[in-house]
């Protein structure tokens, strides 16, 4: 599968000879700056993969974009999972040598206005979610299906849920690893953010029409593991992961504005944004560390150095702004972090392979995705659930588990707040949790879905990512 026809990438010779259309979101070699147990966590990759690569056909759905080692182990024909991955002994050093982008020349990042003197104001002060409470829909989203819009990793494909009657109503073909479904900034658009496919060695991202539940045409945008919008909506910040740089695009067109480098944040992907728009604190999942990235002047404003062995994952503020939650999907838990001082300030323990997080629609509680496993590569039938965090007093008040285990892994809260649907990333399923008592609908989609979005989702605008609404 390609991405984007007429691409601007160039590839040296020497980086094809290095590894063919690898990327740097999942690799076996520990990235720079992991500890032993990061490196042990990797290295079981490759045993899920020898293992996948050498299952009878049946267990083998057709994989156009998920990266493993590439590991066929003498059967023959090599099963599509398994042809033309990555080499074993890769570093992200080498898949960034390996992504020789020769990108427009993009103007000085200084030359863009600032970035929150328009943004809307923030009516309660107290609750940074007040406006993304049930039914405050902005009008805007009229005439939007009521849809859950679920990207598939193997197969490249997007499925569709009616929230209404749980059950699959549409699938097309979309890009390839899409990852996430992200509401664009004057919720018009659902745009599909993919990263560097190991068959195409180059990204995309492609516009859904939530009136229609279609997608357009696919746009040529080289690395796009995730998508944000600065608060005012005068960009999209196109998070480049495996080149290690935050993007700022035209939130319509996708032409590049401009970037900011972030080189030691090795495995940039989640972020949240202060109460006023100045900042924005970006997690880096290879290296214990975050990135706090002034938007108001566009620049890298520091580094946070976390304390050793934590893998963190997606990052939420609380409703106050008075701190930032980490999902740590090694230490299982939350890290919480000081975000004016940028310290960590303490932990707060969930389950297994905390990694996706959601506050309700009340603003009161915050819904935190257990992965069920340490593994990057994941397990089938893990330690999956979900932990409900009190926001005012920081304890747990409730679990919910998944009958039979589970992979819950990133989604959203249903506009009436009655739902968590979360994809089930290593189960080829869709979970639909009850928020009153933690039950849960189970509906098979296939393949590898991950950051699904439901729409549509109260609030005035998106800053990215499956829909964080304000």
């Amino acid at each position: 599968m390609q991405a984007g026809k007429g691409s601007f990438m160039r590839q040296s010779s020497a980086a094809r000879d290095k590894g063919k259309g690898a990327r740097a979101r999942r690799v076996s070699g520990a990235p720079i700056g992991m500890g032993p147990m990061h490196s042990k966590i990797l290295a079981g990759a490759a045993v899920l993969a020898l293992g996948l690569c050498l299952a009878p056909d049946s267990l083998i759905e057709p994989a156009q974009s998920l990266t493993i080692p590439d590991l066929c182990g003498g059967v023959e024909p090599c099963p599509p999972l398994c042809q033309g991955a990555a080499e074993v002994a890769r570093s992200p050093q080498d898949f960034i040598e390996l992504a020789a982008y020769e990108l427009p020349k993009a103007p000085d990042i200084q030359s863009l206005p600032p970035g929150n003197l328009t943004m809307p104001p923030l009516p309660d002060p107290k609750n940074v979610y007040s406006e993304a409470r049930s039914g405050n829909f902005s009008p805007a989203t009229a005439g939007a299906l009521s849809r859950i819009y679920v990207p598939d990793l193997w197969t490249g494909k997007i499925t569709v849920i009616d929230p209404e009657t749980f059950s699959v109503v549409d699938s097309y073909a979309a890009i390839p690893s899409p990852q996430h479904i992200v509401p664009s900034w004057d919720l018009q658009t659902l745009w599909i953010s993919g990263d560097i496919s190991y068959r195409g060695g180059h990204a995309a991202v492609m516009p859904i029409d939530p009136r229609t539940g279609k997608p357009g045409q696919p746009i040529d945008v080289p690395d796009s593991y995730n998508m944000y919008f600065t608060p005012d909506g005068r960009s999209a910040i196109v998070v480049a992961e495996a080149m290690r740089r935050l993007e700022f695009r035209d939130p319509r067109t996708m032409e590049l504005q401009g970037y900011i480098a972030v080189p030691n944040c090795a495995g940039i992907n989640h972020a949240d944004f202060s109460p006023d728009g100045a900042y924005a604190i970006f997690t880096c999942e290879y290296n214990d560390q975050l990135a706090k990235i002034d938007i108001t002047h566009h620049k890298l404003a520091g580094m946070l150095q976390l304390s050793p062995q934590h893998i963190p994952q997606d990052i939420r503020m609380s409703p106050d702004g008075s701190a930032f939650f980490v999902a740590d999907m090694l230490q299982d838990g939350l890290i919480v972090i000081d975000p004016d001082n940028f310290k960590e300030t303490g932990f707060i323990k969930t389950g297994v392979g905390a990694h996706g997080l959601y506050p309700s629609r009340d603003g009161k509680f915050l819904y935190v995705a257990n992965r069920g496993t340490h593994n990057l590569y994941g397990v089938h039938k893990g330690e999956g659930s979900i932990s409900v965090l009190d926001f005012a007093s920081r304890q747990i008040v409730a679990t919910w588990t998944v009958p039979g285990g589970g992979s819950p892994d990133m989604g959203n809260v249903s506009a009436d707040g009655k739902w968590l649907w979360l994809s089930g990333r290593y189960d080829g399923v869709v979970y639909a949790f009850n928020t009153e008592d933690g039950a849960v609908k189970t509906i098979a989609v296939g393949g590898m879905p991950h950051g699904l979005t439901v729409w549509p989702q109260p609030g005035r605008y998106s800053l990215g990512h499956t829909g964080n609404m304000r």
